[in-house]
């Protein structure tokens, strides 16, 4: 998902790249992403406007979908062990899924995207969370319910990786907007799942197999927009309805220049190793909130409701702060003191979590939601470390693989530590602690400078 970074982060460090006749008609529209895909259509035959709105609303409904099997099962975490007679090891092994089948599934889709085309993906992807969301509350067994998990992750991880490429290719020029749009749905969905799931099961009768259950009808509906492109390989390669405005602008050379470049040595970065790291850390940052937040709180004797509220909370941050910080970051020289600010908001929280996780439980859950928000500078300065769209492709690759592969262990961690202590101190502590190296590899991630110049080193 590093590619989601704006276009306009690389705009403003590198002019030369976009002529100014590109930039007019961009800068028209950036804020407004309801109008992004209509100027795209604009002058265009009414079938090709018709297929450029429907992959609007494929784009919407798939990031919407990207994370509510993650947050729904956190605020039925202690229903669902009780349920499946799961140890907390077992639950932090649980939590820890995600991020490992972001790193193994991830990696295929762009090889399963040029051989089948990324609408075909992302279609077969909705289709295997729907699935997995179906089955696994009814598979009767904690292998059952993992392996059940797994298909659903696995469709989020192609999704994940292959949202970013239908934007580039169906808006070229509107790449930051129609990014907005999608990392608002995407932090939606992950709200709405934490604030809704325990109410809707209560009024299913109080099953936790109908509250997980019932997400697969969103991610249902997400499947229908992308039937239309399963037969469409030629989008997923700027052949599409966006070559247009690709022949006329910055894409031809763009794509010739990724071509012709060498690939870098990225290994030899340093920038590229404290990114990768960042990301990792931010990401176990965010999948221990995701599976363990609403149980912290409900230890602390707050409803199963409210937990999920709170949770919503910490999740609904990103929503605003994912337009604010990007913004923030390209106007600063470094981006450090942004990371920096981030980490402080996490300590402050994890330390009201362990003093009183209750009594300042909204604050706690609003802290630590900013704190999340070191994704989006993350992928902002994916953007910016790197001078050429290569560099932006292959660091992404990097960061984003290596760091999910950092993150794996950390909810599992929490489980086990939870397990055997008998409460919450060690494992905030842990959490604590990941948020010192985390603040650290941010301000050497942040510096003003670029992977390819330190590659060539």
């Amino acid at each position: 998902m590093g590619s989601m970074a704006s276009e306009e982060t690389r705009t403003q460090h590198h002019p030369d790249i976009r002529s100014s006749a590109t930039d007019e008609p961009r800068n028209a529209t950036e804020a407004s992403p309801t109008r992004a895909w209509s100027r795209t259509a604009a002058g265009t035959s009414p079938a090709r406007a018709w297929t450029t709105r429907l992959v609007v609303v494929g784009i919407v409904l798939s990031a919407l979908n990207l994370r509510p099997a993650i947050t729904s099962l956190g605020a039925l975490l202690e229903e669902v062990r009780d349920g499946l007679g799961m140890s907390g090891s077992v639950a932090g092994l649980l939590t820890s899924v995600p991020p490992l089948c972001f790193a193994v599934f991830g990696v295929m889709a762009p090889r399963l995207a040029r051989r089948f085309g990324a609408g075909a993906v992302v279609c077969a992807g909705m289709a295997a969370i729907t699935a997995g969301l179906l089955i696994r509350p009814y598979t009767g067994g904690t292998a059952g319910f993992l392996a059940a998990s797994a298909l659903a992750l696995m469709g989020i991880a192609v999704s994940n990786v292959l949202m970013p490429v239908i934007v580039k290719r169906w808006f070229p020029d509107r790449v930051g907007s129609m990014t907005g749009l999608y990392s608002m749905a995407l932090a939606l969905g992950t709200s709405l799942a934490a604030a809704v799931t325990v109410p809707m099961t209560e009024a299913l009768g109080g099953s936790w197999q109908s509250g997980l259950a019932v997400w697969a009808a969103l991610a249902a509906a997400a499947v229908l927009p992308w039937l239309p492109f399963v037969r469409d390989r030629g989008g997923v390669r700027g052949e599409g309805p966006a070559s247009a405005a690709q022949t006329s602008g910055r894409e031809p050379h763009a794509r010739g220049e990724a071509a012709s470049a060498p690939a870098l040595r990225i290994t030899r970065s340093r920038t590229a190793w404290a990114l990768a790291v960042f990301f990792g850390l931010q990401a176990t940052a965010a999948y221990i909130t995701m599976g363990w937040m609403p149980q912290i709180f409900r230890d602390a004797g707050v409803p199963a409701g409210t937990a999920g509220l709170l949770l919503a909370v910490t999740m609904v941050m990103g929503v605003p702060l994912a337009f604010v910080i990007p913004r923030l970051a390209t106007r600063l020289p470094q981006q450090g003191p942004i990371a920096l600010a981030l980490g402080v908001c996490g300590l402050a929280g994890y330390a009201g979590l362990y003093l009183a996780p209750a009594g300042g439980a909204w604050a706690w859950a609003v802290l630590l939601g900013v704190s999340n928000c070191a994704f989006p500078l993350a992928l902002t300065m994916v953007g910016m470390r790197a001078r050429t769209g290569a560099g932006v492709a292959q660091l992404s690759a990097f960061a984003q693989s290596t760091g999910y592969l950092i993150s794996i262990p950390g909810p599992l961690l929490v489980g086990v530590l939870y397990q055997h202590s008998g409460g919450w101190g060690l494992p905030l502590a842990l959490m604590a602690a990941l948020m010192v190296p985390q603040m650290a590899v941010g301000l050497l991630a942040g510096r003003n400078r670029t992977v390819e110049d330190e590659a060539a080193r």
